[in-house]
């Protein structure tokens, strides 16, 4: 039997909430999947230390473009993605080489130069705007993810707080939002929701060592015998999704023997997935600058997808690393050391080897994001189909700083209204926050302006659209 049920179903059990995937059931039976409207959902991921730019920019403009070597990632979600060349941040072309450029990239402002607690971005994150317009929503207002933690005293060399190297979201110009950094943290704050009474507390303490999945099991059950078959496998889908996040970041002791062989080959694997897991859940070892940190990320996207599949969230920010960040990127090979270090390469061969291949690295993991937004069915499209997902820098090149011609790529159709698949050229020195202001418009945060935007950002809706010559 397909009884229709709400946007706002939800499983629940004892220490678990699950928000839910679109399903047919929840639709007006008068419009269906194909006619369905669905909410737009918007993140940034952000590159600290600029990129290689010299390998960034494809030569073609429109729709018959290659891929230039750094962006070869991208290469099945070419049709998925626009590539636009010559945006600025107008107010961040001042002295400082980092911190202007990283808490003034969706602020589209001047930061306050002090070395102390008097932070002040002089604007609210375009993230944050559109949350206090839409946050009401969903169950998260917005979601802030990353990998390293805050930086904190002095840059002596630029006489600026770290702390401005942390932070990209800003719901008050005084008033930076902390990301989380602990993928046990950040799935616990998606699916296990806060206790109202102290007893309340108890019963959910008891149920933290048991899987979300097992805890909603009965709910899930019952849910399922409402359904039709097309929604029984969409929930079935959703939930092996869950339980695969689930099984990355968990790590039980009695498991681990349960899977040990005699193999000593099989055991050191177990055993290192145990370490990799418990590095995720503690947060001093996050703090480590070394080793392969691309399972951190990809578990940080993967609560994102899963945090915009069921609509907990529709705003999410995730920084790659901070402002200087110092974090080790030896794990690619060939000498590959600092990312800070090495973005600033003085024009040196063997340096901007590496930092194309640290490039590389970001635009892989930008890929994956993608791809997997682009496998999740939503109504007749998928995931992506109803996202605005951007990838980029608040400098070009690590070495010059220039807030000129930025690296930005934007994916996805903002639910129909964004044709990708190009690559536009705009007029030099075009404002960055004509981007800004064109996505809070598409997500429903429509504001005259924002920051220093001129209007929207041309040719986003015009398939034929190149920019100029």
């Amino acid at each position: 039997m397909n009884m229709n049920i709400t946007r706002r179903t939800m499983l629940k059990g004892i220490g678990a909430t699950l928000a839910l995937p679109v399903l047919e059931a929840m639709l007006p039976a008068s419009t269906g999947a194909m006619g369905a409207r669905f909410p737009v959902r918007m993140a940034h991921l952000y590159i600290p230390n600029g990129v290689h730019a010299d390998l960034w920019t494809p030569r073609e403009t429109g729709r018959n473009f290659e891929l230039p070597q750094t962006l070869s990632p991208l290469a099945e979600v070419k049709d998925d993605i626009l590539v636009l060349s010559e945006l600025m941040n107008h107010a961040s072309d001042i002295g400082d080489g980092h911190y202007v450029k990283t808490s003034g990239y969706l602020t589209s402002t001047t930061i306050t130069h002090t070395t102390g607690d008097d932070l002040n971005s002089n604007g609210v994150s375009m993230d944050q705007v559109a949350a206090k317009k839409i946050g009401n929503l969903t169950p998260l207002p917005s979601l802030e993810l990353g990998i390293e933690p805050p930086a904190t005293g002095v840059d002596t060399n630029v006489g600026y707080t770290q702390l401005y190297g942390a932070h990209i979201a800003w719901s008050q110009p005084t008033l930076p939002l902390a990301k989380e950094i602990n993928p046990k943290l950040a799935f616990d704050r998606l699916f296990r929701p806060k206790p109202a009474t102290s007893r309340e507390a108890a019963d959910i303490a008891a149920t933290r060592d048991r899987s979300v999945l097992d805890l909603v099991a009965g709910d899930a059950r019952r849910l399922q015998q409402k359904l039709g078959s097309g929604d029984r496998a969409k929930l079935d889908e959703y939930l092996e999704s869950v339980r695969a996040v689930e099984r990355r970041i968990e790590w039980d002791a009695n498991r681990q023997s349960e899977t040990a062989t005699s193999d000593p080959a099989a055991r050191a694997a177990v055993d290192d997935l145990g370490r990799r897991i418990d590095a995720y859940s503690d947060p001093a070892r996050l703090s480590e600058r070394a080793g392969n940190h691309t399972e951190h990320t990809r578990l940080m996207l993967d609560l994102m997808a899963l945090a915009f599949w069921t609509d907990t969230t529709r705003i999410s920010t995730f920084m790659f690393g901070n402002a200087v960040s110092a974090r080790s990127f030896a794990f690619l090979g060939g000498g590959v050391g600092s990312h800070h270090e090495t973005s600033h390469h003085e024009n040196n061969a063997a340096k901007l080897e590496n930092y194309q291949r640290i490039t590389q690295w970001h635009v892989g993991q930008y890929a994956y994001l993608i791809g997997k937004l682009r496998g999740i069915r939503e109504g007749a499209g998928t995931l992506l189909d109803q996202c605005m997902i951007v990838l980029g820098a608040g400098m070009r090149d690590g070495n010059a700083h220039s807030p000129k011609n930025l690296p930005i790529i934007l994916a996805g159709r903002g639910g129909g209204t964004i044709a990708t698949g190009r690559h536009v050229m705009h007029e030099p020195g075009t404002p960055l926050a004509n981007l800004w202001h064109s996505m809070l418009n598409r997500i429903g945060a429509s504001a005259e302006r924002f920051a220093d935007s001129t209007g929207e950002l041309k040719g986003l809706d015009d398939p034929g659209f190149k920019g100029v010559a």
